[in-house]
């Protein structure tokens, strides 16, 4: 239901407020017209419209506004008793809307200071933090978006916290940008969403238990089915959801196999089930040899094979979905699809820089890490530095403690210069071990370093820049993992530079 629908519920409830209370008046039913049957329906239309709205957040209101619910009771008091000691006690009490604007106005002004206090709070840029680049978002959606074929749309997968990114964050922007389907891994993060206040269709990839029905329901959330016996659990539940068949075309990991027909019709038979989709994942998209091309041509051919035969058994297959970012990338136009899910391509990576794709896109990425120098060591030849003396100078050595660690998200294998981090433009490699809160680096060929001065792990610094890639190939990962382990403790800070 959209914000036109619950407009107008609103305005129906207050029509019904309305005569409610007039009916109340004329017959005298109560001591006190202030309370009404019809309010909580009001209310609820009220708060359903704001919401639909989806009106920018003004986090200064939120003092004042808690301080009008606190205050407003003695507000009523006040102004009862200050219409006795000037005369007004016809206008400010007997009089309702008199009474109501004078206690609405003095509440507003009597709370007025709370909206300069602020609570005390960290500095989000006092010791690590990463940075979130909207616009650089935004020019992603639009550069996948123009590979999609006629009448495809992004369905942008925005689990483990948006790999890294901040899912709240990262699924605003792209609503902003018209996008209105996202796929996250579990029922809690598609329930985090809706709490957050996204709209529209919301695809839990994983399987979920019976047990979260309930959740899947009350967040209308859309559910992955794998299997048939997935299927019924689901619908034992007796709680109407939404589902998208999983088919497995090869990948072996999920899903309904593509050539059992008994199990991909069963989930039509469920009553509480609602089949809205199919989709099937890709196992060697991002390779382009020509045995995984084969082998990713075959899982399309089995798509779509389960879904003709979906169609001539009389079943609705919903919409159809196999792309991932290297699907996208590289089998654009292989068959029809509604949604495309880019997930690590959304945020400008991807899973290696060794990567090559079909189509050429200009990706930039979205996400930089920085950290603070704490502290700086002066060494002389021979001494050694940080846990099991791991780091030995060899020179006279300025070595710099950055606030960040392993229980941050970055990795322990980038010890001993296997890592280097950017500080005024210029490189410095690891020295020692990466502990669980700090590292160090050595920044003797840089001059001016000091304490406060800021470290990025990832991202640029003036015309140096060190990528994700970089720092996971040097880790020994892949992009994917090295992202979506970064820690919740480090505050994700939206940059806006769209002119």
């Amino acid at each position: 239901m959209g914000a036109g629908r619950y407009g107008a519920g609103l305005l129906a409830s207050l029509v019904l407020l309305t005569t409610e209370g007039l009916l109340v008046k004329h017959f005298a039913l109560a001591r006190f017209d202030a309370l009404y049957l019809t309010l909580p329906l009001c209310v609820g239309f009220l708060l359903l419209w704001l919401a639909a709205l989806e009106l920018p957040a003004a986090p200064a209101l939120r003092g004042w506004t808690a301080a009008i619910y606190v205050l407003h009771p003695w507000c009523i008091v006040l102004v009862r008793g200050g219409a006795r000691v000037v005369g007004l006690t016809g206008l400010l009490v007997d009089n309702s809307l008199g009474h109501y604007g004078a206690v609405v106005l003095l509440s507003a002004l009597l709370a007025l200071p709370f909206a300069f206090l602020r609570p005390a709070r960290a500095d989000p840029r006092g010791r690590a933090w990463i940075e979130v680049d909207a616009a650089a978002l935004r020019h992603n959606l639009s550069a996948l978006s123009a590979l999609l074929p006629e009448g495809g749309k992004l369905m942008p997968v925005v689990k483990a916290n948006a790999y890294g990114h901040g899912d709240l964050a990262v699924a605003r922007i792209c609503a902003g940008e018209g996008v209105r389907a996202f796929a996250v891994a579990t029922a809690a993060e598609g329930a985090r969403l809706r709490r957050g206040g996204v709209r529209g269709t919301i695809l839990v990839l994983g399987c979920t238990g019976p047990g979260e029905v309930p959740l899947l329901a009350r967040y209308c959330l859309t559910q992955a089915v794998v299997s048939a016996d997935h299927a019924r659990a689901l619908d034992a539940q007796g709680r109407r959801i939404a589902v998208h068949l999983k088919i497995d075309t090869g990948l072996h990991r999920l899903g309904i196999p593509w050539d059992d027909v008994e199990g991909l019709v069963a989930p039509f038979a469920c009553k509480n089930l609602k089949v809205t989709g199919v989709f099937t994942h890709l196992s060697d998209a991002e390779a382009l040899d020509e045995a995984s091309r084969a082998r990713t041509l075959e899982q399309l051919r089995r798509l779509q094979r389960a879904v003709d035969g979906l169609r001539k058994a009389g079943f609705d297959p919903g919409a159809i979905h196999f792309q991932g970012s290297y699907g996208l990338l590289n089998y654009a136009d292989s068959l029809p699809c509604d949604f495309a899910r880019p997930g690590i391509a959304l945020y400008g990576v991807l899973s290696s820089p060794d990567h090559r794709t079909r189509s050429a896109v200009d990706l930039r990425p979205v996400l930089s890490l920085r950290a603070r120098v704490t502290q700086l060591h002066r060494l002389e030849a021979g001494e050694a530095a940080g846990y099991d003396g791991a780091f030995t100078a060899r020179r006279p050595t300025v070595l710099a403690a950055l606030s960040i660690g392993y229980a941050d998200g970055w990795p322990r294998s980038l010890s001993n210069g296997a890592g280097q981090v950017l500080i005024h433009g210029q490189a410095a490699p690891v020295a020692g071990l990466v502990c669980m809160d700090q590292l160090l680096v050595d920044v003797t060929d840089i001059d001016g370093v000091s304490p406060g001065d800021t470290a990025t792990l990832i991202g640029r610094d003036g015309a140096a820049e060190l990528t994700a890639g970089q720092a996971a190939r040097a880790a020994g990962t892949i992009t994917n993992e090295l992202l979506s382990r970064l820690g919740p403790r480090l505050p994700r800070l939206v940059t806006d530079d769209t002119p």
